[in-house]
C-alpha cells in the first residue's frame, strides 16, 4: 500500500540522508521523494511516497522520525483532503509530420510543448501521477527518448499553518 508521508524539517546537511537512512533500515521501498525551500526561511518541506504493508511498522516510523533533531514534524496525509502534483518532461521522437497529431494528443491533458528540434519534441506535464501515466502510454508509440520526474509533492487542502507554527520555526534558526 502507497502512503504519502511529509516531514517539515530544518534545512541543514545531512537531514535528508539521516530521513532515508531510518525509512532504509525499516525497510521502505521509496517510490519517490520531493524536498524543497518552504516559505519560512531555514524550513523545508519533504514529500516522501512509501510502500507499506504494516500500518503499525509506519506509526513506529513516524514516531521515530518525530525524534530526529532535525525534523518539526511529520506527517501521514495519505487519507486526507490534499492538493498533489508531479512534473514529468518527456522527450518524444517526432518529425514535422507528427508534430500535430502529438500537440492534438498532449493538449487535454494541459502539457505543453517546451523545446522543439529536427528529430524530437521536449514536453512538459504537471499533475496527478495517473494523468502523468496516462499522457506518458499514449505517447509512447512515437517513442520516448528521454523521461524524468520529479516525484509526488503534497501539502493538506485548505489549511494555513497557524501563526504559533510560524513564529516557532523561526525560533529554531
Amino acid at each position: 500500500m502507497k502512503r504519502i508521508i511529509t516531514a517539515t524539517v530544518q534545512n541543514r546537511s545531512g537531514v535528508l540522508n539521516r530521513v532515508t537512512g531510518l525509512l532504509q533500515k525499516r525497510q521502505f521501498n521509496i517510490e519517490s521523494i520531493t524536498v524543497g525551500r518552504t516559505e519560512v526561511e531555514g524550513i523545508s518541506k519533504m514529500t516522501f511516497v512509501v510502500d507499506v504493508e504494516d500500518n503499525q511498522k509506519l506509526e513506529q516510523v513516524t514516531k521515530q522520525l518525530n525524534k530526529q533533531i532535525d525534523v518539526l514534524k511529520v506527517s501521514d496525509i495519505t487519507d486526507k483532503a490534499i492538493v498533489a502534483r508531479e512534473l514529468a518532461l518527456i522527450k518524444v521522437v517526432s518529425t514535422g509530420q507528427l508534430r500535430n497529431e502529438i500537440q492534438g494528443i498532449i493538449e487535454p491533458f494541459r502539457a505543453s510543448i517546451i523545446d522543439v528540434s529536427r528529430d524530437s519534441l521536449s514536453i512538459q506535464v504537471t499533475g496527478k501521477p495517473d494523468k502523468i501515466e496516462a499522457l506518458i502510454d499514449l505517447l509512447r508509440p512515437y517513442g520516448i527518448k528521454e523521461l524524468a520526474r520529479t516525484g509526488l509533492t503534497a501539502f493538506l487542502r485548505g489549511q494555513q499553518p497557524q501563526v504559533t507554527e510560524l513564529t516557532s520555526y523561526s525560533l529554531l534558526k
